[in-house]
């Protein structure tokens, strides 16, 4: 349910409406916005029956959520979420853009592909300290040892750090390192992690399963707002569809669907959907065009060495040549790089 407030409503009124709204036991959300300021309210509505919310002195009307993705949804939130990072904006004008290997290697390989990054304009940095992996015999990441060497690569270059959480148990020791916590695609569904880094204080990029509708995303979304989490970052890495050209297939489509729908920051991962180097350029641009609020790639300054993923990871060198083309895009649809 949303609680629309009249245009002059006081911080007092909005405080007396938040309380009463507790009193009841559900969960109010303040949102001012330029055109109108709300509140959303999130639990069992039928409380409410008995209490005129609409003679509270500043309430305007009261609008019942039609999407069941009530905190994801574009009704319950008008503007877009930016999401500050440090010294960034996530879902502001800026094409953010997030890459870096697959996974952590060791401390002098990943501050070296750091270094690059920064010096090509790389917003921030990815890399695996937990990796999913399908075989169980594959290479499974450094853990914590991989946590302090991105750490370590943040310190060296100022670049804030995006990784990935896999088991519940290891959400607050990822929490003490990363930036930005990942939610890989095998755990779109994962519901009490969902729920974990719901009450977490860093922000989530929540990758969309490779069998996953739209509307599951933002249910899996909706897991984390509804436990405290505002920042929520969605990220478009492919799906699973008929073609065997590619690893997955980019659904470009579910950029303009996803900006109808909520008001998230999007993003896209090109490496992933294509799961070749040599198109990542073009899905990455793709993806600017559609309206995307930036990208996550994996760069290596050596491809065909990197432990993982190789295939899909593009050199220091045509990151360069990916972010310079960004750049040129950019401004044709009202973003900078």
């Amino acid at each position: 349910m949303i609680i629309v407030l009249k245009p002059q409503t006081s911080q007092e009124e909005v405080d007396h409406i938040m309380k009463k709204i507790e009193r009841l036991g559900l969960k109010p959300y303040y949102s001012k916005g330029e055109q109108a300021s709300i509140i959303g309210v999130i639990g069992d509505d039928s409380k409410l029956l008995d209490h005129p919310i609409e003679a509270i002195a500043g309430v305007e009307r009261v609008m019942p959520v039609l999407k069941p993705y009530k905190m994801a949804s574009r009704e319950f939130k008008a503007g877009r979420t930016i999401i500050s990072v440090g010294t960034e904006s996530i879902g502001d004008t800026k094409f953010t853009v997030i890459a870096g290997p697959c996974t952590v290697e060791n401390e002098e390989s990943m501050i070296r592909i750091a270094k690059g990054l920064k010096e090509r304009g790389a917003t921030f940095l990815r890399g695996g300290a937990f990796k999913p992996r399908t075989s169980p015999y594959a290479f499974q990441g450094l853990g914590k040892r991989g946590l302090e060497i991105l750490a370590e690569a943040r310190r060296v270059t100022g670049l804030g750090i995006c990784t990935e959480v896999m088991d519940v148990r290891d959400v607050e020791l990822v929490e003490q390192y990363a930036d930005i916590i990942q939610i890989g695609a095998r755990n779109t569904q994962n519901f009490n992690l969902l729920k974990e880094v719901g009450a977490a204080k860093k922000p989530v990029l929540l990758k969309r399963g490779f069998a996953t509708t739209i509307e599951e995303l933002l249910m899996s979304a909706e897991y984390i707002l509804s436990n405290g989490n505002q920042d929520v970052i969605l990220c478009e890495r492919g799906i699973r569809t008929f073609e065997t050209a590619t690893r997955n297939t980019l659904d470009i489509n579910a950029i303009p669907v996803l900006k109808e729908l909520t008001h998230l920051p999007v993003f896209t991962d090109p490496s992933h959907a294509t799961g070749k180097r040599s198109y990542v350029a073009a899905t990455s641009y793709a993806s600017l065009a559609a309206g995307a609020d930036g990208v996550i790639l994996e760069a290596h300054y050596d491809p065909e060495s990197a432990v993982t993923d190789g295939v899909q990871t593009v050199s220091l060198e045509t990151f360069s040549e990916i972010m310079a083309t960004l750049g040129r895009i950019a401004p044709a649809v009202g973003r900078t790089v």
